[in-house]
């Protein structure tokens, strides 16, 4: 019962009343319970086969689940029966715990190349807040590796004593943290989310001493974890599977930081205040027609080398036990997008674009890109001006077999929704192996053209039943001081721009449980890299619609039938009973 003050004489109560079952949940009930009033457990199973697409359950499985259920709804009565009713099978359904929508076991083969996956990454893992004045630590990094990222990027410079190596976002006020600090904390928190590997991109900044004292550093904390390769460079990357509980380092070798050491320093006297990502503007504006010196000066990553030591073979010396450390090597070769995007057989490397780059490339070299990307590895990371930390539509990225979509962790919204959706496949690993088309080259060397206009593979059909369990994560007072809540759900896709819609649901007023059944057709050319995109709002006539949750779930990983879906607050953590009861069929 909530309480409403409406003025000072009265308050008004509303009692939260239970929605019942769909007509869909009764009359599955009544078809697989042959007509009777109770469903028993061989009945269920061939609910869940049919239905559900469980076709691996056997009778012990869906014993276990209707003594499960009844313990869970009856725990103080001992019941005769070993059945369930109806309102029993309709909390089954409507139970985000026994019902989800995907699975949540890793399910991908992991014994492919590094490359063939989508690799939960982090963007300046290191930021607690906006990318100018936040503070460096090592607590969103732990958040980061708790929620599964599997890619964390930090940026090493000196300190000001010049003895000892910070982490900081360069040319900003934000404050350091000590990289110790970090690789320590990586080091306990890596596997505790996945056990598979986790990949270091350092962005260096330091002379050849403190990288080799970084060289120490990583030996010293990671041990045994920390993967070296046997040689120079890899011919191919190992696999996910190869690699678990293992760290791997990625960066710019030193050799390349001395070559570009000239440049850089002409660089940096002329454009002090140049910015961490400036090399958009030119690497967005002619894609093809980059100089070599233009490109030595601008920044992927780990572009700009601190050193003004002139001896070189001392140089070379040191720089060698760091060079060793480097498993996957990052950087651009000069000669433009084209040399960029170059295969070399017998090395695989790390390409790195900003957003804008990426859209750039991908008017005129998209098939090039997605080339580049079935064996090496490319990053995408955010453009330089978002200074608050938001993000970008990841798909771009993704479309064009981009590994490596970095993003600001803690730039909650729209685009971070879309990430978290993409890696709640394959059990949440942060791995999520690339589609088929991405990896295959046909028979005349042709490979995916991400803008070739595709007929509709695949249709989906949602159908939106009710929701419930906001009277519990939310005050009576939450969404209207004086009436229940009036609540509506957007239902659409994010994927390829010929598949991304939005529809939404009737509103449906004061109701804590509302119904709204309603079912939403979706016809998709590339379902393997759709996303199903579900939010609820409350509709508010004077003011902004409240937020009242979201999910987001890969259209490849849903499971058909009748299922709950819980429902997130806006940073994505899930609420603990809110949650939308749904159906999907594939036509």
């Amino acid at each position: 019962m909530g309480n409403y003050r409406v003025c000072v004489c009265f308050s008004r109560k509303f009692k939260v009343t239970e929605a019942e079952p769909p007509t869909d949940v009764k009359e599955a009930f009544k078809k697989y319970g042959d007509g009777g009033n109770q469903m028993s457990a061989e009945q269920l199973l061939k609910f869940l086969i049919e239905v559900q697409g469980e076709t691996q359950l056997t009778v012990a499985d869906a014993d276990a689940v209707v003594r499960q259920i009844l313990q869970k709804r009856h725990p103080i009565t001992k019941l005769a029966r070993q059945a369930l009713a109806l309102d029993d099978f309709h909390h089954y359904l409507f139970s985000a715990d026994l019902n989800p929508p995907i699975n949540s076991k890793v399910d991908h083969d992991m014994n492919a190349p590094l490359s063939h996956y989508f690799i939960f990454t982090g963007h300046n893992s290191y930021l607690t807040g906006n990318q100018l004045t936040s503070d460096c630590s090592d607590v969103p990094i732990i958040k980061a590796l708790k929620k599964g990222v599997r890619v964390i990027e930090l940026d090493i410079w000196p300190n000001s004593d010049k003895d000892d190596v910070h982490v900081l976002h360069g040319r900003t006020v934000t404050t350091p943290v000590e990289l110790i600090r970090c690789l320590k904390s990586i080091k306990e928190h890596a596997f505790s989310a996945s056990p598979y590997p986790v990949v270091i991109t350092l962005e260096d900044h330091l002379t050849p001493d403190l990288q080799a004292k970084v060289a120490q550093m990583l030996t010293e904390t990671f041990g045994e974890m920390l993967f070296v390769p046997e040689s120079d460079s890899l011919k191919e990357c190992p696999s996910p599977e190869e690699l678990k509980h293992r760290i791997i380092i990625s960066t710019k070798p030193p050799k390349e930081y001395l070559e570009a050491s000239a440049s850089v320093c002409k660089d940096r006297r002329n454009s002090s205040q140049r910015s961490k990502d400036s090399e958009d503007d030119v690497w967005g504006s002619e894609p093809s027609s980059l100089t070599a010196d233009q490109e030595e000066n601008e920044k992927s990553d780990s572009d700009k080398s601190y050193e003004d030591d002139d001896d070189a073979t001392h140089r070379g010396h040191v720089a060698s036990a760091y060079k060793r450390l480097i498993a996957i090597h990052a950087g651009k070769p000069k000669g433009g997008l084209k040399e960029a995007l170059k295969i070399d057989p017998d090395k695989v490397r790390r390409l790195s674009l900003s957003e804008q780059a990426l859209e750039k490339a991908a008017e005129s070299h998209g098939t090039d890109i997605v080339r580049f990307t079935q064996r090496n590895i490319l990053r995408v990371y955010p453009k330089g001006t978002r200074f608050n930390s938001s993000n970008y539509k990841p798909l771009i990225g993704w479309m064009h077999g981009a590994q490596m979509v970095a993003f600001n962790m803690q730039g909650y919204g729209r685009a971070l929704w879309l990430m978290h959706g993409m890696f709640r496949a394959n059990g949440g690993c942060g791995y999520v192996k690339k589609p088929d088309f991405l990896l295959s080259i046909g028979p005349n060397n042709e490979v995916f053209d991400p803008k070739a206009k595709l007929p509709v593979k695949k249709t989906l059909k949602v159908k939106v039943y009710m929701g419930d369990g906001w009277h519990l994560d939310f005050k009576q007072t939450h969404f209207d001081l004086y009436s229940p809540p009036d609540f509506y759900t957007r239902v659409g896709i994010a994927g390829v721009p010929a598949d991304e819609v939005m529809k939404k649901t009737k509103t449906k007023e004061d109701k804590w449980t509302p119904v709204w059944d309603e079912e939403f057709t979706f016809p998709l050319t590339v379902p393997e890299l759709a996303l199903l995109r579900i939010e609820v709002h409350e509709y508010d006539m004077s003011e902004k619609d409240d937020f009242a949750g979201q999910t987001c779930i890969p259209v490849s990983e849903l499971k058909p039938g009748i299922h709950a879906v819980p429902l997130c607050n806006r940073k994505g953590e899930i609420y603990n009973s809110a949650r939308l009861l749904m159906r999907f069929e594939f036509i």
